[in-house]
C-alpha cells in the first residue's frame, strides 16, 4: 500500500520557515510546494488559502498553530502503532 504523504503550503514567511523546520525535526516524509508558484501556474491568487497549510489525509491544516497540531496528531499515532506491534509478541 502507498502511503500519501501531507503537502506543505509555504511562502516566504516566517511562519512557513518554522513549519519547513519542524517538519524536518519531527522526521515526517512530505511534499512541499510554494504558493507563488501555485498562483503562478494554475490559478491566480488564492484568497481563502493561508501559508504555511498541511493538505493531509488527517484534513487541512492551516496556520502554525494546526500545524503544530498535524505533527503531533501524527507523532501520537506512530508511537500507539510502536507499542502495538511490540504487544503482539
Amino acid at each position: 500500500m502507498v502511503k500519501r504523504k501531507p503537502i506543505l503550503l509555504v511562502d516566504k514567511s516566517n511562519d512557513s520557515t518554522k513549519a519547513i523546520d519542524l517538519f524536518k525535526r519531527s522526521g515526517i516524509e512530505y511534499v512541499e510546494y510554494d504558493i507563488m508558484k501555485f498562483e503562478e501556474s494554475c490559478c491566480g491568487e488564492l484568497p481563502t488559502t493561508k501559508a504555511p497549510s498541511v493538505f493531509a489525509v488527517e484534513g487541512i491544516f492551516k496556520g502554525l498553530e494546526k500545524i503544530n497540531e498535524y505533527i503531533s496528531l501524527t507523532r501520537d499515532r506512530s508511537d500507539s502503532k510502536v507499542e502495538l506491534e511490540g504487544a503482539h509478541w
